[in-house]
C-alpha cells in the first residue's frame, strides 16, 4: 500500500487486516505445537547379529566384517563403529548429517537390504536393524500390584488393556513396556526315572515340540458348504502338560510325563530387566509423542483416558507416575511466555521514556502485532513453542522495535515541523524503506549459520533462526504499512507557535550531538577503544562454558550404576535396593525428607 493514498477506504481495509492479524495470531498461538525441546533426528542404526556359541573373535571375523563390507557400500554412509561380544555383534551405522527426517526412512530401507545381502556363516542371524531406538517416552508410568498379593502376570494383563487404549489416543505414537517378567513353563526330568523306563530326553523333546502346534486340518463338505476342522487337544495349563504321553522307544509303553518330570508355571530366571517403584517390582509404559505432535495436548488425552479406565483398575493396583514430560513443558513454556511479556513491558517502558507516550504505545503496539504475524506464520510452517523458538522470540524483541522507531521518529520530526501527516509519510517511507530492508535482511543473516547448518547442532537450533527471519521481516513489513497508518493517527503537530522550534533541541538530542562530535574529532582515539572492547569481549568470550543442552530444572535426578560385567542381575537388584534406601532415608538438616519416589530399572 503507498501510504500516500490514505484513502477511507483504504484506512478501513488496513484496520480490518490488523483486527484479523491479531485474531488469527491468538487463535495460531493456541494451537502451536508445545514441545520442551526442539525436535531433532538420529542419524544413527544399530545392526545387531546374533551369533550362539560364537567367541568375540570369531564375531568380528565372520559376522561384523561381512555386515561392515555390506553397509559400506551405502552411499549415504559417514561412519560405522562395531563392537563384537561373545555370540553378538553391533554395529553401529551412522548417516551423513545432510539427510533429514524425511530423507532417513528411504535411507533406513536400503541399510536393511545391504544388510540382507551380507554372506554370515551358518548358526548366525537373522541381523535386526534398530533404527528407532530414538524416541522420547514424554510420559512414564509405573504400574505396581504384586505387594497387594498380585502375581506379575496378573498385572500385566492390565497393563496390556492400559497399553492398546492409549495407543488410540491423540498424538500418541508407541507404547512401549519396560520390566515385564515372561512367564514360562518349567519341566524338570528325573532322571534315574527316565533312564529306568528307557525314555531318552530327545523324546520329550520332541513330544512337547509337537504340542500346540498352529497347522491346517482340512475342511469337510457339509451339504453344500465346506467346515474347517479344527483339531483339539491344545495345552493350556502345567496339569495337562503332566498328562502328556510319552512313547518309550525300548519297551514301546506311553509313560505320563507327570510320572517322571515335575512341570511347574514360573517366570524366566534370570529376568532380563526388572523395574522397581519405591521398591516394589512395577511394569513400565513408556509413552512417545507422533512426530509433529504437542506433548501437552497427548499428556492431557493420555490423563483423561487414564481417568475413564479408572473403573477397570483392580483394586489394590496402583499406577504411578515416574515422568509427565507435558506438565514440565507446560510449566516451561509459560515460563518462556512470562519472559516474553517481562521484555514486551521492559521494550514498551523504554519507548514511553524516550519518545513519548503517543511515539511509545504506538510502537508498543505494531510491536503486538508483529509478535501476533509471527504466530500465525509459525502455525503454517508446524514450528512449536519450546526452548529455542521462544528464546529466538525474546532476542528478536529488541531488533523488531527498530524499524518502526525509524519510521515513527521520521514523521514524528516531519510533523512538528508542520509537514502535511500524508506528505511526511510518503516522504519517510520512500527514502527509508530499501535501507531499513538491507538492514533487517543483515541482522536475519547474522543469524544464518545456525539456521543453514545441516549438523545436529543446525538441527535442533533451526527455529531459532527460522523465527527471527519471521518475525523481523514481518518488522519491515508492518513498518512500511502499519507504522505510517498509525502515525497518521495519533501524532499531532504542534501549535503554530511551536512549529518552528528546532525538533533537535533536546537534551538528549544534544547531548547526542556533541558525544558524536567528540568522537569524530578524537577518531582514533575512538578506534583504539573500539578496538580494545572488541579484543576484550573475544578474549573474555573463551571463559564462557560451553553447554549444547541447557541446564534441566526439572526436580529429578538420575544416577548410573555399573556393576562388573556378567554381574547377575539379581545381585545388581540388590545393589540398587541398597542405593534406593539409602536415598530415601536422607533427610534435611529440619529433619524433612527431600525425596518423594525412587524408581530403578535394571
Amino acid at each position: 500500500m503507498n501510504p500516500a493514498e490514505f484513502s477511507i477506504r483504504n484506512k478501513t481495509i488496513l484496520w480490518v487486516a490488523i483486527v484479523l492479524v491479531i485474531v488469527a495470531g491468538s487463535v495460531s498461538y493456541e494451537r502451536l505445537g508445545r514441545l520442551e525441546d526442539p525436535e531433532f533426528t538420529i542419524k544413527d542404526a544399530l545392526v545387531i547379529t546374533p551369533y550362539p556359541g560364537a567367541s568375540a573373535a570369531e564375531v568380528e571375523q565372520e559376522v561384523t566384517n561381512a555386515i561392515e563390507t555390506a553397509v559400506q557400500e551405502l552411499g549415504q554412509l559417514k561412519r560405522i563403529r562395531s563392537k563384537s561380544d561373545r555370540g553378538l555383534s553391533t554395529v553401529t551405522v551412522t548417516i551423513k548429517d545432510k539427510y533429514g527426517k524425511h530423507a532417513l526412512p528411504q535411507v533406513w530401507d536400503e541399510l536393511r537390504r545391504k544388510v540382507a545381502s551380507a554372506k554370515l556363516p551358518p548358526g548366525a542371524g537373522p541381523s535386526i536393524v534398530n533404527d528407532d531406538y530414538g524416541d522420547v517416552y514424554g510420559i512414564f508410568l509405573a504400574v505396581t500390584g504384586e505387594g497387594e498379593g498380585y502375581t506379575p502376570a496378573e498385572v500385566k494383563r492390565y497393563v496390556d488393556l492400559l497399553r492398546r487404549e492409549l495407543l488410540l489416543v491423540q498424538d500418541v505414537k508407541r507404547v512401549e513396556l519396560f520390566g515385564v517378567q515372561d512367564e514360562a513353563i518349567y519341566v524338570e526330568i528325573a532322571r534315574e526315572k527316565m533312564a529306568q523306563l528307557g525314555i531318552p530326553p530327545e523324546a520329550i523333546f520332541k513330544t512337547l515340540a509337537e504340542k500346540n502346534l498352529v497347522t491346517d486340518a482340512g475342511k469337510v463338505r457339509v451339504g453344500s458348504r465346506y467346515i474347517a476342522i479344527q483339531p483339539t487337544g491344545d495345552l493350556t495349563s502345567a496339569q495337562e502338560i503332566e498328562n502328556v504321553l510319552i512313547g518309550s522307544p525300548t519297551s514301546g509303553r506311553l509313560i505320563r510325563l507327570g510320572d517322571i518330570a515335575t512341570v511347574a508355571r514360573g517366570y524366566v530366571e534370570p529376568p532380563r530387566t526388572i523395574l522397581t517403584y519405591d521398591g516394589k517390582p512395577a511394569i513400565g509404559l513408556g509413552i512417545s509423542t507422533v512426530q509433529g505432535g504437542n506433548v501437552v495436548t497427548m499428556g492431557e488425552a493420555v490423563q483423561k483416558r487414564l481417568d475413564e479406565l479408572e473403573a477397570e483398575c483392580p483394586f489394590g493396583v496402583k499406577l504411578n507416575t515416574i515422568a509427565m514430560q507435558p506438565d514440565t513443558v507446560k510449566e516451561a513454556v509459560n515460563g518462556f511466555v512470562v519472559n516474553l511479556l517481562e521484555a514486551v513491558a521492559i521494550v514498551i517502558v523504554v519507548l514511553l521514556i524516550f519518545m513519548g507516550v503517543r511515539s511509545g504505545l504506538l510502537i508498543g503496539a505494531v510491536l503486538f502485532l508483529t509478535i501476533c504475524g509471527t504466530f500465525i506464520v509459525m502455525d503454517a510452517m508446524g514450528i512449536m513453542l519450546e526452548r529455542i523458538s521462544l528464546g529466538a522470540l525474546i532476542i528478536a524483541l529488541g531488533m523488531l522495535v527498530d524499524n518502526a522507531i525509524v519510521v515513527t521518529e521520521g514523521m514524528l520530526i516531519k510533523i512538528e515541523q508542520g509537514e502535511d501527516r500524508i506528505k511526511a509519510a510518503r516522504e519517510v517511507v520512500s527514502q527509508q524503506a530499501l535501507p531499513l530492508l538491507g538492514a533487517t535482511v543483515v541482522a536475519v543473516t547474522a543469524f544464518g549459520a545456525i539456521g543453514l547448518s545441516q549438523d545436529n547442532t543446525g538441527e535442533f537450533c533451526r527455529s531459532l533462526f527460522t523465527v527471527l527471519l519471521i518475525s523481523l521481516m514481518l518488522s519491515w513489513v508492518t513498518a512500511v504499512t502499519v507504522t505510517p497508518l498509525f502515525c497518521y493517527l495519533f501524532l499531532k503537530p504542534k501549535a503554530q507557535g511551536d512549529a518552528d522550534a528546532d525538533p533537535y533541541a533536546g537534551r538528549i538530542f544534544r547531548l547526542y550531538k556533541g558525544f558524536l562530535l567528540w568522537c569524530l574529532r578524537w577518531r582514533w582515539l575512538t578506534a583504539a577503544v573500539a578496538a580494545g572492547l572488541l579484543a576484550a569481549a573475544v578474549y573474555g568470550f573463551g571463559f564462557l562454558e560451553n553447554s549444547f543442552f541447557p541446564a534441566s530444572t526439572r526436580p529429578q535426578f538420575m544416577v548410573d550404576v555399573w556393576l562388573p560385567k556378567g554381574t547377575d542381575i539379581r545381585d545388581t537388584r540388590r545393589k540398587a535396593e541398597e542405593i534406593e534406601e539409602y536415598i530415601r532415608n536422607v533427610a534435611l538438616p529440619d529433619g524433612h525428607k527431600p525425596v518423594e519416589n525412587v524408581s530403578a530399572f535394571i
